[in-house]
């Protein structure tokens, strides 16, 4: 194994403030791109979607749970397999507690092509509260590119981002594979969405106030300390 150099304290330093520099200049891009993201146009959806869930049949508008934004995870999980992609599976490790997201009023899901009656025992041994639900039913997978049929039926991971306007919904943002690298925490998902972190600092200006929550990290609770 090849390991870093030894160097004394003072030369440690000088290279960490030289990196420094870089990481800020890619603070500032990352910055200018999540703003180029948010200034994306957006696709209203029409198809009726139908997705299988332990509550029954539900529409894509149901996945929002009465929130503006939707962000789901298109977990690999054919229909004839009898777990999930074992590389999904540590993506969902990472997710925190979805209630900093729904501060923000945003939902979080997976969805995946596998019956319900495959997800919901694989869920329990993963010991998964996220929501999960099964697009069997529907076109949804193919439509959003993660699916591909032919002679051999593939599938591929990614991440999808919704907005409701009442009840009109919209097709944001999608990314796929290595697109999800570095992908988890809350801020990392929010940065994907039409309505961002809702900072005031961010462009385009005036989705901060959109939901009427409250932005900034002196706002952010404990994650059972939020109203609603």
């Amino acid at each position: 194994m090849t390991l870093p150099q030894i160097v004394s304290r003072e030369e440690w330093r000088a290279a960490r403030e030289e990196l420094l520099v870089r990481e800020k200049a890619a603070t500032r891009a990352r910055d200018a791109l999540n703003a180029a993201r948010r200034g994306l146009p957006m696709v209203e959806i029409d198809t009726e979607y139908v997705f299988e869930s332990g509550e029954g049949k539900l529409t894509l508008l149901d996945l929002f749970r009465g929130r503006d934004q939707l962000v789901v995870y298109h977990f690999m999980f054919a229909p004839d397999w009898d777990a999930g992609c074992r590389s999904c599976s540590a993506f969902l490790d990472q997710i925190g507690h979805l209630a900093h997201l729904r501060a923000r009023g945003t939902e979080f899901a997976a969805v995946s092509r596998a019956p319900y009656t495959r997800i919901l025992p694989f869920k329990a041994r993963m010991g998964w509260t996220v929501p999960w639900y099964s697009s069997y039913e529907s076109d949804f997978n193919y439509d959003f590119q993660v699916s591909f049929g032919g002679d051999e039926p593939c599938e591929r991971p990614g991440l999808s981002c919704f907005l409701r306007d009442r009840e009109r919904l919209f097709h944001t943002y999608s990314m796929y594979e290595r697109g999800l690298d570095g992908l988890g925490s809350t801020t990392s998902l929010l940065d994907l969405t039409a309505l961002g972190r809702q900072e005031e600092w961010e462009e385009p200006k005036g989705r901060a106030s959109a939901l009427g929550a409250p932005a900034g990290s002196e706002h952010i609770r404990y994650h059972d300390e939020y109203e609603g």
